[in-house]
C-alpha cells in the first residue's frame, strides 16, 4: 500500500513551516487560550476555596471545560487570516486537495492551542487535587476528544469565514456540537472515579475521531468553497 504522494508531503510541510512562523510571530497571540484556561482552572480553585475534597469532584470536568474554551477561544482566526490576504484562493488552486491542506491547517492549530495544555495536564490537575489513578483516563480522553474538537470546529470555522464579526456565532454554532464530546471526555474520568470501566468512553471519542478525521476535512473545504464563491 503506497504512502501520500511527493506532492500531498511537501504541500503539508509547507503548511505547517507557514504556521509554525506565523505562531512564533504572533507569540502572545498564541499563549492567549492557554492562559485563558489556566485562569479558568485558578478560578474554579479559589473559588472553591482550594478545598481538596471539593475539587477533586470536579477536577475532570473543570480541566476539559479550560480546555474546551481555550480551543474556541481561538476558533475565529483558524481561517479568517488566510480568506484576508488570497492564502485560501491560492489553496484551491493548488495541485493537492483543499481537504488535505485544511487538515494539516486543523492539525497546526491543535498542536499550538491545545497540545501545550495537555502537556501542562498534570501540573493542573495537581492544582486541582485530581487523585493520582484518575490522571492516564484523563490524559487518554484529551488525547482522543481535543483533536475532534479541533476538527469539528474547522467546520464550523469554515462555515463562518466569509462574515464579518462572526464571533459569538462561531460560538453558538460549535457549542452544542462541542457538548456530546465533553461529556464522553469528562464522563470517562467520572467513570473511573467511581470504579466502573471507562473504556466505552474512550472507544466512542476514538470512533468520534475516526470519523472526523474523514468527514471534516472535506466537510471544511466544500464549505470554504462555497463561503469564497
Amino acid at each position: 500500500m503506497s504512502g501520500p504522494s511527493p506532492g500531498l508531503l511537501q504541500a503539508a510541510r509547507a503548511v505547517a513551516v507557514r504556521d509554525a512562523q506565523l505562531v512564533w510571530r504572533r507569540r502572545g497571540d498564541a499563549l492567549q487560550p492557554a492562559m485563558f484556561a489556566v485562569l479558568v482552572i485558578v478560578l474554579f480553585a479559589l473559588a472553591l476555596g482550594g478545598e481538596a475534597r471539593l475539587l477533586a469532584k470536579v477536577a475532570s470536568a473543570v480541566l476539559w471545560l479550560a480546555v474546551l474554551l481555550a480551543g474556541l477561544l481561538s476558533l475565529e482566526s483558524l481561517f479568517r487570516a488566510d480568506a484576508e490576504d488570497g492564502t485560501l484562493e491560492q489553496w484551491m488552486l493548488a495541485p493537492v486537495p483543499l481537504g488535505w491542506l485544511v487538515l494539516i491547517r486543523t492539525a497546526m492549530h491543535w498542536a499550538t492551542t491545545t497540545l501545550p495544555l495537555l502537556v501542562a495536564t498534570p501540573l493542573l490537575a495537581e492544582l486541582l487535587h485530581l487523585p493520582h489513578a484518575e490522571l492516564p483516563i484523563l490524559l487518554a480522553s484529551l488525547a482522543l476528544g481535543t483533536p475532534l474538537l479541533s476538527l469539528i470546529g474547522a467546520v464550523v470555522a469554515a462555515l463562518t469565514v466569509g462574515m464579518k464579526r462572526s464571533g459569538i456565532l462561531v460560538s453558538l454554532l460549535a457549542l452544542p456540537l462541542y457538548v456530546p464530546v465533553l461529556v464522553f471526555g469528562a464522563g470517562s474520568v467520572a467513570a473511573a472515579a467511581q470504579g466502573l470501566d471507562s473504556s466505552g468512553a474512550l472507544y466512542l471519542l476514538g470512533a468520534g475521531l475516526v470519523a472526523g478525521l474523514l468527514l471534516a476535512p472535506l466537510a471544511a473545504a466544500a464549505a470554504l468553497r462555497i463561503a469564497l464563491n
